[in-house]
């Protein structure tokens, strides 16, 4: 299943493992509450969706990498007591509490939730001398000789063994006892997730038109070499910051982040280029309602990628305006949402002088760029904006959208 598919089901099962009766007690027993094993390739976002999870179920959160602990860390360190036995006194060795069993209780007493996840990563990846105490914590939810607070849902995320040479198989006495979910990378949920977050726009733009770029792990003479989801966002956030502070974007600064030399290549050529159509064809000038003859000239013998490109330009220039509307909740009655509304109108001309008005592929794409910006969104919501509402009701509705994607994918 893709990631949002997980973080659904991992929802639910939170959501039923708290349920409780009338008389306080949960409806599913601590022992019938299986840990859940989330088991997907690096860099996908397993970890981004339990802060999402814990927020939207109103729970604590307490995520530890495993491979960053030693066994007297989790487990907690030895000590010497005193117990009796028959009339004599013996010394035994007992722990002091797991450094992780103590967080909880920290976050309880911090944030004052008695209930909440945690969240183990990389479990699977553990020391020799941690195994133990890992398989232990899955079939007894324990570490050590301290049991994790009642309330608390155990969530652990690994990788496959194809992505990390140090990946230790369980036994089938642990799995047996967890609930094991396989995530793969899906682009179209992550394009969701990078337009919520605003990822630079010329990353958008080149995924949809090299999809098979966003994810790949190849290994040849020189070694592992990988593109990932996380590399894309870390990229793109950097990306951001250095036009903010006019320090040019390089190809070997693409390449400590995207690890496969053709694919940095090929994105840092079209970056490029990207940069060079914002000037050619004058997007804020569009925006302002005074898009020149010779645009429409050019852009008409122009492929997809450029027409492409310039629509993902132009969604570019609107977030920053409409994200200072959101800033300021003053979305309407305002001189700047008066000119965000005439720039949207602008836009939408401009691309029917273009394109046509009978629903094109560049309209699919702007509509579901505007659509998909929870600035927009809200703007739009508050702006009735006709021309906007005509084309997502009719590219967005029914099978239309699902055939025109289709055929983008194709291109």
């Amino acid at each position: 299943m893709n990631i949002a598919q997980a973080k659904d089901e991992i929802k639910h099962t939170v959501q039923a493992y708290l349920k409780k009766d009338a008389q306080g007690n949960y409806r599913i027993p601590a022992i019938r509450q299986r840990p859940i094993l989330l088991i997907g390739p690096p860099g996908i976002g397993k970890t981004q969706i339990m802060e999402q999870i814990a927020t939207e179920c109103g729970v604590g959160l307490v995520a530890y990498t495993i491979t960053h602990h030693t066994r007297q860390s989790a487990v907690g360190l030895p000590m010497i007591t005193q117990e009796t036995y028959e009339g004599e006194t013996y010394s035994v060795t007992e722990y002091t509490m797991s450094e992780i069993i103590a967080s909880v209780y920290r976050c309880m007493r911090e944030q004052g939730k008695k209930e909440g996840i945690l969240f183990i990563d990389e479990i699977n990846c553990v020391s020799e001398t941690l195994t133990p105490a890992m398989l232990q914590f899955l079939q007894c939810k324990t570490f050590g000789n301290r049991a994790v607070p009642q309330g608390w849902i155990i969530v652990a995320a690994g990788n496959p063994p194809e992505y990390n040479k140090s990946v230790r198989d369980f036994d089938m006495v642990t799995l047996d006892r967890v609930r094991s979910i396989d995530v793969e990378a899906d682009l179209d949920i992550w394009m969701n997730y990078a337009a919520d977050r605003h990822i630079h726009g010329v990353i958008l733009s080149y995924l949809q038109l090299r999809r098979k770029n966003f994810y790949r792990i190849e290994t040849d003479v020189d070694g592992l070499r990988f593109v990932t989801a996380r590399g894309w966002e870390d990229l793109g956030v950097l990306m951001q910051m250095y036009e903010e502070l006019d320090i040019p974007v390089t190809e070997d600064i693409v390449r400590e982040y995207l690890r496969l030399p053709e694919v940095a290549e090929d994105f840092f050529s079209y970056y490029e280029l990207y940069r060079k159509y914002e000037d050619d064809y004058n997007i804020r000038e569009i925006l302002r309602g005074q898009a020149q003859p010779a645009v429409f000239e050019r852009l008409m013998k122009a492929g997809f990628d450029e027409r492409l490109s310039v629509v993902n330009l132009l969604l570019d220039a609107l977030k920053e305006p409409l994200c200072g509307l959101f800033g300021t909740k003053r979305f309407t009655d305002t001189p700047e949402s008066e000119a965000v509304f005439a720039a949207l109108t602008n836009a939408f001309d401009f691309l029917e002088d273009a394109f046509g008005s009978e629903g094109s592929q560049e309209m699919l794409l702007f509509v579901t760029g505007l659509t998909m910006c929870k600035e927009a969104a809200v703007f739009l919501a508050m702006n009735p904006l006709p021309k906007y509402m005509k084309y997502n009701e009719e590219l967005l509705g029914g099978g239309r959208r699902q055939k025109l994607l289709q055929e983008l994918k194709k291109d």
